[in-house]
This record gives structure tokens, C-alpha cells and sequence, in this order.
């Protein structure tokens, strides 16, 4: 399992100790990759205010002044490369639930 961020890589210590991860956050500087799926979405101008309000800094989080933000999805590849399961939403507040991710990977090792 990994994540993959825009985020520079001075925060993400940080990221990763606040939430606990205990597997690898992988970087996507300028969301390159991101883009490459077309997976980025940029903030309209009333989300990005909203997010200043919150001392959501992106332009200084992602070292950019784009306000870009990748999708959030869960994509579950096997070994030989096959995608056994892609889940993506543009609604940041729906994501596939953990015990889903957790039934699906059983299948793949069973």
C-alpha cells in the first residue's frame, strides 16, 4: 500500500506522523502523475478562499501557486500489473470505505 501526494516533501513527515500511516507516501510534485490520469482538479476561487479561511495553504503545502488537487481514489493493481479495482470520486468526502479496500485484497490472496 501506498499514497501519493502533491504535498513537498518537508510536510510530509509530518502528514504521516498526524495520521498514523505506516506505509510509504509517495511524491507527485506539480501532481505530474496526477495529470497524466487526469485525476486534477483546480480550486474554483470560492473552494480556495474557503480554504485560506481554514489556513489551507496549498500554494505553500504543494510549492506551486496552481491550486491543483489530485482526486482521491483507491486503485488495487496485483502483481503481474492488472488493475483489479479503481475507485475515484470528485466529491473528496466520498471514499471507498477501508473494509472494502480489505475484502478486496483478501480475494487476491485467497
Amino acid at each position: 500500500m501506498v499514497a501519493i501526494s502533491p504535498m513537498q516533501q518537508k510536510y510530509t513527515g509530518n502528514l504521516m506522523r498526524n495520521l498514523g500511516l505506516s506505509f510509504p507516501l509517495l511524491l507527485d510534485p506539480d501532481n505530474l502523475l496526477a495529470k497524466q490520469f487526469r485525476m486534477v482538479y483546480k480550486l474554483p476561487d470560492s473552494l480556495k478562499e474557503v480554504y485560506q479561511g481554514l489556513g489551507i495553504d496549498l500554494e505553500r503545502f504543494n510549492g506551486n501557486d496552481s491550486w491543483e488537487l489530485p482526486l482521491p481514489g483507491r486503485f488495487v493493481i496485483d502483481r503481474d500489473g492488472t488493475v483489479i479495482d479503481a475507485s475515484l470520486h470528485p466529491d473528496h468526502t466520498k471514499r471507498p470505505e477501508p473494509e472494502e479496500t480489505l475484502e478486496i485484497l483478501k480475494k487476491l490472496t485467497t
